[in-house]
């Protein structure tokens, strides 16, 4: 063996003709060592990387060994918590959306191009008899504010939120504002916040754009300070 020729050897060079001498155990074990330095022993050895993979193999192992022994009903019972705790995720997921990188500023209600009220309701029902309920619910919803602003109820202002449309609407229709929050909040989930509208989401915004169509508004309140609003 390789080591014990180095361990004669180191044995040797301490006298020429004289008896053996004893190796000493220090010099014993300098000599392995020196011996199993040499490149020769570590042709196989593992990477860096895999050194460092396998440590976290190791690591993960005695971990969820540990949570199992910690969990009532042992591995069975880390299994349902783990896929208890997955359910929760995509449930949030579904429920919140994907998450965005940078926070964005709500879309502008209208584009560049303006168009009456009637011509955004024919674009919104042309989108809903395909099914296209997203486009359908910002078109119907664009449409519900330009016949606010046709009607002077509202002021034709470029760059207007759906949000700031629904809190300006409901000052001269009082009795209509939840119902114009929800609106403004379904224009918002499928313009920013990447949700799929549905068929009843635009049967509602169709139902209250045609109920504003026929409720006279209330300009004293409109008009009114804010604290004098009614609430």
């Amino acid at each position: 063996m390789r080591i014990t020729g180095a361990l004669l050897t180191a044995a040797r060079a301490t006298g020429d003709d004289g008896p053996p001498l004893t190796v000493l155990r220090r010099e014993g074990r300098d000599a392995a060592r020196h011996e199993l330095s040499k490149g020769m022993y570590h042709k196989n050895d593992p990477g860096l990387i895999q050194r460092a993979l396998n440590r976290l193999w190791d690591w993960l192992g005695d971990l969820l060994g540990s949570a199992a022994g910690a969990t009532p009903g042992g591995g069975v019972g880390l299994t349902v918590i783990v896929l208890a705790l997955l359910a929760l995720a995509a449930a949030l997921w579904w429920r919140l959306g994907t998450p965005r990188r940078t926070p964005q500023a709500p879309p502008a209600l209208f584009d560049d191009s303006p168009r009456t009220a009637a011509q955004h309701r024919a674009s919104a029902e042309a989108h809903a008899a395909q099914g296209h309920w997203n486009q359908a619910v910002q078109e119907r919803m664009r449409a519900l504010v330009r016949a606010l602003e046709e009607r002077a109820l509202l002021d034709p202002r470029p760059g207007r939120t759906a949000d700031e449309a629904a809190a300006e609407a409901a000052r001269p229709m009082p009795g209509h504002a939840p119902r114009l929050t929800a609106a403004a909040r379904d224009f918002d989930d499928v313009t920013y916040g990447g949700r799929q509208a549905g068929r009843a989401a635009y049967e509602r915004l169709a139902a209250l754009d045609a109920d504003l169509e026929q409720t006279r508004p209330d300009l004293a309140a409109a008009s009114a300070p804010a604290w004098e609003r009614p609430v």
